[in-house]
């Protein structure tokens, strides 16, 4: 039988495969896979709800103090990763909704709501065996990670990826487009002031470029003990 507890820490750039690899391996190990930015995304609907503006910083995270949020495992058999609960709702399909899309890098950009949200992050990492993918997992959210990973691919494979989602959304983008958006956004994340983007120090790089999940997916069952 698999220990009650198990932290497992994947950090990277957009389109890395971080979301694929992880919800798999997660599987593999009897965990939770957590993406820590539908806290974000929680935060942002409820904002929405309550009228608070995304450039509101100071009422975002006073905001984000009082919410009871909570990521829960799958209940439904319609493709979710896990139920994401806001003040005792099941908002896990609200979260993708269009105003959300639109608010939620402005919500999550102030440096408060991130401070805020870093215990609701840490409590749920800490309930069990849970699989966790964000930026700033390994160095910032749970630094005792008890396996850290920083997943990487190329620029022009990331891009790829990214053109090949928007296609089956029908949106068109050239590869040209999505690369420089996706170079603007990893500049972004690195250079912020709070939780910059960066691998931890022990961290375990893997670049995912010519590698299939399964291969990737391994690695990482086996760095966690469970192959």
């Amino acid at each position: 039988m698999p220990g009650d507890r198990l932290v497992v820490a994947i950090d990277g750039p957009a389109a890395a495969g971080k979301t694929t690899v992880a919800s798999a391996a997660a599987r593999r190990l009897d965990a939770l896979f957590f993406d820590t930015g539908v806290i974000y995304r929680a935060l942002t609907l409820a904002a929405l709800r309550h009228g608070v503006a995304p450039e509101d910083g100071l009422r975002l995270a006073g905001l984000a103090r009082h919410l009871d949020i909570q990521v829960k495992p799958p209940s439904q058999p319609d493709g979710r990763f896990y139920d994401v609960w806001l003040e005792g709702e099941d908002v896990t399909q609200q979260l993708r909704d269009p105003e959300v899309d639109r608010a939620v890098s402005a919500v999550s950009a102030h440096p408060a709501v991130r401070r805020a949200l870093l215990d609701v992050q840490r409590r749920i990492a800490r309930s069990g065996r849970v699989v966790l993918t964000g930026r700033d997992i390994g160095t910032v959210v749970v630094p005792d990670a008890d396996v850290k990973i920083w997943l990487d691919a190329s620029l022009e494979e990331r891009a790829r990826r990214r053109q090949r989602d928007l296609a089956a959304q029908g949106i068109e983008r050239s590869l040209d487009e999505v690369m420089e958006e996706m170079e603007r956004r990893d500049r972004a994340d690195a250079e912020r002031a709070i939780a910059p983007m960066k691998p931890a120090k022990d961290a375990v790089v893997i670049v995912t470029d010519g590698r299939s999940v399964e291969e990737v997916v391994e690695e990482i069952v086996r760095l966690a003990g469970g192959g």
